[in-house]
């Protein structure tokens, strides 16, 4: 295997960099900025420069690029803080996910919106009772004509105040075993009986919210794939979310900082940097692996894992190292207070090692 970028990727990593720079310089430094950093007008200046959809089929408006494109330019972006967010779900999940199971009306509806960046979306997934256990969510859309009536309710669903769309993972059937059932359906945010309260966390980041769903109607057509066996689909969903860059260089602004202002003549500073950078290095040959289709099935639970905690121990080492200052609020506290976030976002790390050690690893369950 070749470790060495071509001079085509050094190029891009030079050109997104420089982007990067420019978007901080004029939108500020956001930490986390592909889920903290909303600008709508960003997101309409990469679609633009056709880094939505980079890697997407050609016939479906898509880049048609390498996957690696894509991930340098991510780095790039997340790593410098520039505001991402409007655009990253959609690129990420929805657009694969229209792709891959949408029927070709809905690729002709939805696509062009987010290849411009014109479009936000959120993700209705995780329930009050029913977090990192998908298969026990509740929230129901039954049939009724031409059109399915959803009720219920979801919880942690970032942007659900600005997306125009909600990509609804959602029951409807109840027969057989929990994981049969789910469907997953696009409801246009603006539908009547659709209620969003925002969650301010303690950062004051307000990209969280509730979202309530009485007797809301939408098209049946809205039906994303096979009704009642959406489970896979969704799985496929997660494999996007939890094996890419964005898990791993959510706070590197924060590392470069903390970096800057360490005392590397002490010999334990040394030591700690040059672990941390070492797991930045591990971290983006598991992310690379996920990125060309070369780890195992399931093994982003792996990934993911290994990524937010080293995002985490980030985190811890800023701290020490800012000391006093890091109590002073501002975006670098506001960044240290919302790392314990990471190992939660997109499952847990205790669900994220069941998961390696089931259906990865094959180990037994433990009797109950």
């Amino acid at each position: 295997m070749d470790f060495s970028w071509t001079p085509q990727q050094e190029q891009l990593r030079q050109e997104a960099r420089e982007f990067a720079a420019d978007a901080v310089a004029r939108y500020g430094r956001h930490n986390d900025s592909w889920i903290n950093g909303y600008s709508a007008e960003f997101a309409h200046e990469l679609g633009e420069r056709g880094w939505i959809g980079l890697t997407w089929p050609t016939e479906h408006g898509g880049g048609g690029r390498p996957a690696i494109d894509r991930l340098i330019i991510g780095e790039e972006l997340i790593a410098a803080g520039a505001p991402i967010a409007a655009m990253w779900f959609a690129d990420r999940q929805m657009g694969p996910a229209l792709i891959g199971f949408g029927t070709q009306d809905q690729r002709d509806a939805y696509i062009p919106g987010i290849l411009a960046g014109r479009t936000t979306w959120c993700i209705g997934m995780s329930e009050p009772n029913s977090g990192s256990d998908l298969a026990s969510l509740t929230t129901s859309a039954v049939r009724d004509g031409d059109d399915f009536v959803i009720n219920g309710q979801k919880i942690w669903t970032s942007f659900g105040a600005v997306a125009d769309y909600c990509y609804l993972i959602c029951r409807t059937s109840s027969d057989g075993p929990p994981h049969q059932g789910i469907s997953e359906i696009i409801v246009p945010m603006d539908t009547p009986g659709i209620e969003v309260r925002p969650i301010k966390d303690m950062t004051t980041n307000l990209h969280f919210t509730e979202v309530f769903y009485t007797d809301v109607r939408v098209p049946a057509h809205n039906l994303v794939g096979v009704e009642g066996n959406a489970f896979r689909q969704t799985m496929k969903q997660l494999e996007h979310e939890r094996g890419g860059i964005d898990r791993l260089v959510s706070n590197r602004a924060l590392f470069e900082i903390a970096r800057d202002r360490a005392d590397t003549s002490h010999p334990l500073i040394r030591q700690e940097l040059a672990a941390l950078e070492t797991g930045y290095r591990l971290g983006r040959t598991l992310v690379i692996r996920e990125v060309l289709g070369q780890a195992p099935a399931g093994f982003s639970a792996a990934t993911k894992c290994f990524c937010t905690e080293h995002e985490w121990r980030v985190a811890q080492f800023a701290a020490r190292v800012l000391g006093a200052d890091a109590m002073v609020w501002d975006d670098i506290t506001r960044g240290l207070v919302y790392a314990p976030g990471y190992t939660i976002m997109g499952g847990t790390s205790d669900i994220m090692r069941n998961i390696l050690g089931e259906r990865v690893l094959g180990l037994p369950r433990e009797p109950r």
